[in-house]
């Protein structure tokens, strides 16, 4: 259950153990934000523990809207960074990156938190004739994830960034509202993903909003200023 003796203002990460989540955890605990990193596996505690944030272990495949929707209670923002990550089947990116989605809308619903923003990917193109049946599995549960999340009431808000790389932030990159369908191939450092959750959390121009995110040019402020006007 949430520490209501703790004022500060509190942002829950579903799956909170994921890089971006690490990532915008670092960058909100140093703003001085309380932020809860929600996991499975009570193995990942030291790494969400040494980001700043603190973990909360729940199972988005085993708990009910109303488990979560308790851990939740109280906090001014839900972020959904989960993903059932590489060599998960096709069974798995429904359960987590589709199923997981919707639990979290509907604990977000339940628990009165209004503010929900969505790490999805630019899954525009259909999969080609050759494409892996997980492949298929990854692009359906994208699409239906974002669906469902615009039908709701909710102030969402979802961010679809391009090819994920390793790199080194650089602070500056190219949004759209949305991009070409080829720029997803252009590759966005995590750490520039996370520094863009954290701007677009505090920004109301981005509720029911899905925004393209690859790597770019521009300083991210000054890039959201140019895409939201």
């Amino acid at each position: 259950m949430p520490d209501t003796s703790d004022t500060r203002r509190t942002i829950a990460i579903v799956g909170g153990h994921g890089r971006i989540a690490l990532h915008l955890t670092r960058i909100l605990a140093d703003d001085g934000v309380r932020v809860l990193g929600i996991v499975r596996n009570p193995g990942q505690t030291e790494d969400i523990e040494a980001a700043g944030g603190v973990p909360v272990h729940l199972d988005i495949e085993e708990a009910t809207a109303e488990q979560l929707g308790r851990e939740i209670s109280g906090v001014e923002a839900v972020v959904f960074s989960a993903g059932a990550g590489p060599g998960s089947g096709p069974a798995r990116k429904l359960t987590v990156d589709l199923g997981g989605s919707v639990l979290a809308q509907r604990a977000a619903d339940l628990s009165g938190v209004r503010r929900f923003v969505q790490v999805s990917a630019m899954v525009d193109r259909d999969p080609g004739p050759d494409a892996d049946e997980t492949w298929r599995a990854y692009v359906h549960a994208k699409r239906e994830a974002d669906a469902d999340l615009r039908a709701t009431a909710l102030d969402w808000t979802i961010l679809r960034p391009g090819s994920l790389s390793f790199e080194e932030p650089k602070g500056r990159i190219r949004m759209g509202a949305p991009l070409e369908p080829g720029a997803t191939s252009v590759p966005v450092p995590r750490g520039d993903v996370a520094a863009v959750l954290a701007a677009v959390l505090d920004d109301r121009r981005t509720v029911r909003r899905t925004l393209d995110l690859v790597g770019g040019d521009t300083p991210i402020r000054a890039e959201l200023d140019r895409v939201l006007g």
